[in-house]
């Protein structure tokens, strides 16, 4: 099944979408920006910084850190944080809905993959120059 990506690009250059979406989830789901990082496959500093990023966008905090203390400390996302996911996963669902016939006729001319056993789980390139 075919999916739709949506990136919302702001005035000024700012955008959100797929990779700062995850990201804010994996926090949610780890509590930890480390954690969030290493899900998402990135390192810290990248997280760090498209975290800072996505702050400067909507001009609030989406994520609280807590240090140490009885409970270990840890980050939850702010009610901004949390407003900016639900919100997004919702745009993207009705995009998706209001696309699907489309997409389904896309998808009805693509070739299936050629197996890829025995070539090191890497696809041969098929274009020619």
């Amino acid at each position: 099944m075919a999916t739709l990506r949506i990136r919302v690009d702001f005035d000024g250059g700012a955008s959100i979408g797929p990779g700062k979406i995850e990201l804010l989830e994996a926090v949610s789901e780890t509590g930890s920006i480390r954690a969030a990082a290493k899900r998402t496959g990135m390192s810290f500093r990248r997280a760090w910084l498209l975290l800072q990023d996505t702050e400067g966008l909507f001009g609030e905090a989406l994520i609280q850190t807590t240090r140490g203390g009885p409970s270990g400390g840890g980050t939850v996302l702010t009610t901004l944080g949390a407003f900016i996911v639900e919100t997004y996963r919702d745009l993207e669902d009705s995009a998706q809905s209001a696309a699907q016939q489309k997409i389904d006729a896309l998808g009805q001319h693509v070739r299936p993959a050629p197996a890829l056993a025995g070539q090191g789980g890497r696809a041969r390139k098929t274009l020619k120059k």
